[in-house]
């Protein structure tokens, strides 16, 4: 009897196992029985050139989805043939093979993947490229992410009777040109500095209407995929802070739609860190960047907002969502080679304007 319900049990295991990776084909997201939370890994900066071990170390974190947060290849051209064949040498890559049969994926896209540097709306094969990047990344042909101009959407995951947003931002199709440190001007760092007139947008008017209309849908948690950081502060680099009076936009329209439960993921600048900015009419917004995949860089900046320390190899995030306890609590978890490197828990009341 004790040998018929182990093996009961081990075909209902085999039974569902193929459930959950039949959904992964599908690029359906559920939330796995098993668990007891909602795991979501997260990376960005993947240079297709290189090994990707980092990819096999998230199939080990069991994820329920993995989000690419941007240059998840590095395409920078003009020739689409090229940039096909950019993707495919990822595609190609065992690691990456690995994990796409393991769980759910979902991407965002950053300049490398775009098209070129630092590049936004004046970039002259952004359709082109946006067709490339459906493509490879399977987006369904009914998704509303095919129907507009840029590449971003929402997605929907129903945790017990708590409602998990995703809400994936193109920061490169309708941006504005940056205003460049030239001649340097001892005063800002490093490539750009910030406008001080409100001339200029990042995510352009239509998903800017978009996004509103997002925030005033209901869920309870919210994940922004923003390929560039939101939460840090300056530091000359690309990210929010370049255009400081749509950062101010996007934390009041939070406020004006009373949004709970936003977190933003980031990538970009080729090193991780937690960050937690205090706003004057929100509740602290937290930003998990992970970066990179394969990309690591010489220095760092400074972060007033960041907490623990900065990780300068390569890393993967983890944001774990125990939606099962009472008061649900939120775990973000920057991991590198060997383990975890930066952690900091909380719990949803934090985030939420009525706990």
């Amino acid at each position: 009897m004790k040998n018929f319900n182990r093996l009961f049990i081990i075909l209902q295991l085999l039974l569902l196992t193929n459930s959950i990776f039949c959904n992964a084909q599908k690029n359906e997201i559920q939330a796995t029985p098993l668990n007891e939370s909602f795991r979501i890994v997260f990376g960005s900066c993947a240079n297709q050139d290189k090994e990707q071990p980092m990819l096999q170390n998230a199939v080990k974190l069991n994820p329920d989805l993995f989000i690419y947060l941007g240059d998840n290849i590095y395409g920078d051209t003009r020739d689409m043939n090229l940039l096909k064949n950019k993707y495919a040498k990822l595609a190609s890559k065992v690691e990456f093979q690995e994990l796409k049969k393991s769980t759910p994926i979902l991407s965002v896209w950053d300049d490398h993947d775009f098209g070129e540097n630092d590049k936004g709306r004046h970039y002259p094969f952004k359709k082109e490229s946006k067709e490339i990047f459906m493509n490879f990344w399977e987006v369904p042909q009914d998704s509303e992410r095919r129907t507009h101009d840029g590449i971003y959407g929402s997605e929907y995951v129903k945790l017990g009777d708590k409602t998990l947003q995703i809400i994936m931002l193109d920061t490169r199709t309708f941006r504005d040109d940056l205003l460049k440190n030239e001649p340097k001007n001892s005063a800002y760092k490093n490539d750009y500095i910030p406008y001080t007139k409100k001339d200029s947008t990042l995510l352009g008017n239509k998903q800017w209407k978009w996004l509103e209309n997002e925030l005033s849908r209901k869920a309870d948690i919210r994940i922004i995929a923003s390929s560039l950081q939101f939460g840090h502060e300056y530091n000359g680099y690309e990210s929010w802070t370049n255009m400081p009076h749509e950062q101010a936009k996007f934390v009041d329209l939070i406020a004006k739609t009373k949004a709970n439960g936003v977190v933003f993921i980031s990538g970009d600048v080729h090193w991780g860190e937690i960050s937690k900015m205090k706003t004057n009419n929100t509740y602290p917004l937290y930003d998990v960047t992970s970066s990179g995949i394969t990309q690591t860089w010489n220095s760092t900046e400074s972060n007033k907002n960041r907490i623990g320390d900065v990780i300068i190899q390569n890393n993967i995030g983890l944001i774990e969502i125990f939606y099962k306890d009472k008061e649900p609590v939120i775990k973000l978890n920057l991991f590198d080679k060997n383990g975890i490197v930066s952690n900091h828990d909380f719990l949803l009341s934090e985030i939420s304007f009525n706990p």
